[in-house]
Parts: C-alpha cells; structure tokens; sequence
C-alpha cells in the first residue's frame, strides 16, 4: 500500500508551495547525459547500470525502484541495491532487448515494515515496550494484506499472521515469529508496504539495434568495380550491376556494412583531377564528393552508375548476402548543384558576390562549397530530411554524415 505525494515541481494544494526536491529526496540520476539535452544511447542486448542517491531523515528504511518502459512492453520494476555505505547510492541493472526509446524513472519510499522489523528486533528481546512493537508490526501486517496486487494466497498468508502475534497468551518471541515467519516474509519482499511514495523526474534511454554499435565497413566504390579502359585510353564506368558482382567477395570476408561515397551527379566546374589536382584531363570523372551537376544533385543517382531500379538491384544484393548499404550523406554541393541557383542563401557569399568554396589550410576545395548553416537553418534541415526519406524509401537504413565536425549540434539533435 502507498500513500502518494506529489511529485517533485508539484505544489501541494491550497499551499501555493511547489518544493524544489521530494519528500525523499532522489538525486543524481544516472545514466543521463549533461543537463539532459539527450537520451542517453544503448543498444540491444547491453546490460544498462542505473543509480541515484536517495536518503531520508531520521532513521527509517527506505526502499528504492527502477522503472523502465520498453517499447510496446509493460513496465519493468527492478529493486535497486545500496552502494557503498555512507554514500546514500543506490544501484540496479536491466538488460535492454529491443530497439527503441525505453523511458524510465526511479520510485523511493519509506519501507514501513523494514523500519518497524528493525525497531521490533532490538526492543522486543529486551523487553521495551513490547505489546507496542508487536501491536505495530501486526497493523503494518494487516495493512500489507490489503494489497490488491497480491495472490489469494498470499493474502491468506499475511492474514493469518496478524491475529497470532495478538495472542497475548503466548511468549513475546513466539508472537514476533509469527510476523517474521519465511513465508510472511517472501511476500512482503516482493510486495513491500510503502508510505511516502516519491518518482523522480523521468529518463530516457535511446536503444539502437546492435549493428549501430558494433559492425566491420567495407568501403566500395561502385564505379570502379567493372570499370573498362579502352584502346584510346578512356575510361567506362562501373555500374550497380557490374559492382553487384563483386558483393559475394565481400561478405566472405564477414563484413556487416557495404559502404559507398556519394553515387549522385559529379560537378564539372573547377571539377579536379588526380590527387587533387586542378588541371583535368577529357574523361576524368571528378570526386564523387562534389555533388551537383544539371542532371541533379543529392535526390539523384549519377547516370553513369546506373537507374533507380539498378540501384535498388544493388541494395537487395547486399541484404541477399546478410549485409546492409551505408550511403554517404556529404552535406556540401558544387557550383553545378541546383541548390546554388534555387538557394543561394545556403552558402557563404564573400563580399565580391562569390560563393566560398571549402578550405582546410593549406588544402583548397574549388569544386566545393560548403553548407552555411546559419542563413535558413530550417529550410536546409527540411531538405535534408527529404533527402533521408528519399534514399530510405529505396532500402537505405545506414548514413555515414561526412565531416560531421562541421555540422552544428542542433542539426544532430
């Protein structure tokens, strides 16, 4: 049985009083990141530790529980252990086992019959208010025995025990046994009496599948795989057809993850050539991370490479052979992109009117030009979500976000 309280931020009513902290306070929730901007990140099948500290005043036993709501499952409550002595820790574990967000909290109580066993154990042998002590435990029983949680069984168990420390005609310690019996005991362990109910503010903790934690990238370029070379010298590209054969070498080396660079439209203007180099040469295809030409940008697939439907040819491939694709995300686009001429606001103009093209000293990226992420933040976050949609609607379920230190922290959150 409980009695509740209100939460902590709640005001009691008539009051006008909201108080800062519990009736027992619980503090220091973990695992939680600084200032709980984000869920904390897992993944199925890890072993999470939770703690907190909690306390009371006085010298009352409290009890403390972790609750956890996994996706689509009823709560779990999971006893929480003390820490070490002195510390007021309390400590718990659960094994997350399915994706999702699984939010979770913790419950303090003071544990009336713990208090009142550890009280009945030291006067009562010595003969200190004895009726008392016993009176007490036996209305702390019948009060336990109201629970509607428990079993007809269980409940019959704790209503016997009740009348029998009242038989003033038996001895103090036959009296105390019968409140303290093993089997009275099993059931208030698993249903402890509770006054002061106290829940913590609640948590979140983010639950990935495993292969978001722990997976072996194999890095393919999907051009190259087929690629022919002429008698004058030319180069043919490989498609997702041709380079669709090369995917059973590659799960016999036990790779999870087939990683590709960008596939779309390569740029021509300021396009590079070998090593980075500025003078080109008919035919040199470009770096594939200078996305943008007029037969699109990060919503198309470079003709060369193939259709849609070849595309998506190449995906079922990989996942035939127990492996999934990774597509590179590279937030950047090149004077060809359609992105400059439809949003030139996205871009960093220099005061001549030009764009900025990309630089890491001494390295400069001509073909390149960086998002600015500052001028229409929500239009390019629209954007790029439709670009995820897009590449999810074809069977893409992994991203690799290329220079993810240049994206801002909202963009992530």
């Amino acid at each position: 049985m409980a009695t509740a309280l209100p939460p902590t931020g709640d005001s009691f009513p008539g009051s006008g009083y909201v108080p800062a902290i519990g009736r027992i306070p619980i503090l220091d929730l973990q695992p939680q990141l600084v200032d709980n901007l984000f869920p904390t990140k897992g993944y199925v099948g890890d072993v999470v530790p939770f703690s907190c500290v909690s306390f009371r005043e006085g010298h009352d036993i409290i009890g403390v529980e972790l609750v956890i709501n996994a996706p689509g499952a009823q709560a779990q409550r999971i006893r929480m252990q003390p820490g070490p002595k002195g510390t007021d820790s309390w400590l718990a574990e659960a094994q997350v086992t399915v994706a999702g967000p699984h939010e979770w909290w913790v419950e303090a109580w003071n544990d009336d019959f713990a208090t009142w066993q550890h009280n009945a154990e030291i006067k009562i042998p010595a003969g200190i208010d004895v009726d008392v002590m016993l009176e007490l435990g036996a209305l702390v029983v019948d009060r336990a025995a109201t629970n509607p949680e428990l079993t007809d069984h269980q409940s019959a168990v704790l209503r016997a025990a009740a009348p029998a420390s009242r038989f003033t005609s038996r001895s103090a310690a036959f009296r105390l046994a019968s409140l303290l019996a093993e089997d009275v005991l099993e059931v208030i362990e698993a249903h402890p009496v509770r006054s002061l109910v106290t829940r913590s503010a609640k948590r979140t903790v983010l639950v990935e599948r495993a292969l978001a934690g722990n997976a072996a990238w194999y890095e393919f370029f999907p051009r190259s795989e087929g690629a022919k070379q002429a008698a004058d010298g030319s180069w043919t590209s490989g498609t997702f057809r041709t380079a669709a054969e090369r995917i059973p070498a590659v799960a016999a080396m036990n790779f999870d993850v087939l990683y590709v660079p960008p596939i779309h439209p390569i740029g021509h203007t300021n396009r590079k050539g070998p090593n980075n180099s500025l003078m080109t040469e008919p035919g040199d295809p470009g770096s594939p991370w200078a996305i943008g030409a007029a037969e699109g940008g990060h919503r198309d697939i470079h003709p060369d490479l193939g259709t849609v439907e070849d595309f998506r040819y190449f995906v079922g491939e990989i996942e035939r052979h127990g492996m999934e694709l990774a597509l590179d995300l590279a937030l950047q686009a090149t004077p060809d992109h359609p992105w400059v001429a439809e949003h030139p606001d996205w871009f960093t103009q220099l005061p001549d009117g030009s764009i900025a093209y990309a630089e890491n000293p001494p390295k400069k990226y001509q073909d390149i030009y960086p998002i600015n992420f500052d001028n229409d933040p929500q239009g390019i976050y629209n954007e790029v979500l439709r670009v995820l949609r897009l590449w999810m609607s074809h069977g893409v379920r992994i991203f690799r976000v290329d220079n993810p230190h240049t994206k801002p922290v909202q963009f992530w959150a």
